[in-house]
């Protein structure tokens, strides 16, 4: 079986670039103030439940990456023949369980 995960390539628009790097930036910068405040020795409830938040975001752009995922490449292989991004799809959606 070819591994395709370096050959096979998503063109985002300026758009959809921006909002997930938005994202991504959000998320850095929640997990950098998670290590100031294990600096800091802050209360492990508040550690808690700002990883908590983390873990909630990036299941939230995981999703929103799916999303777009399905109706781009999927829809494109499935029109195309191929139907092995269904099992692709499955085994994402075993990863985020």
């Amino acid at each position: 079986m070819e591994d395709t995960c370096c050959t096979r390539k998503k063109v985002r628009d300026y758009v959809e670039k921006r909002a997930l790097t938005s994202r991504v930036n959000r998320i850095a910068g929640q997990m950098n103030g998670v290590g100031r405040m294990i600096e800091e020795d802050r209360y492990c409830g508040d550690i808690l439940t700002q990883l908590a938040a983390i873990e909630k975001a990036i299941k939230s752009l995981a999703a929103v990456v799916l999303e777009s995922h399905l109706k781009s490449c999927v829809v494109e292989d499935i029109q195309n023949g191929d139907v092995a991004s269904i099992d692709e799809v499955v085994d994402f959606f075993k990863r985020f369980e």
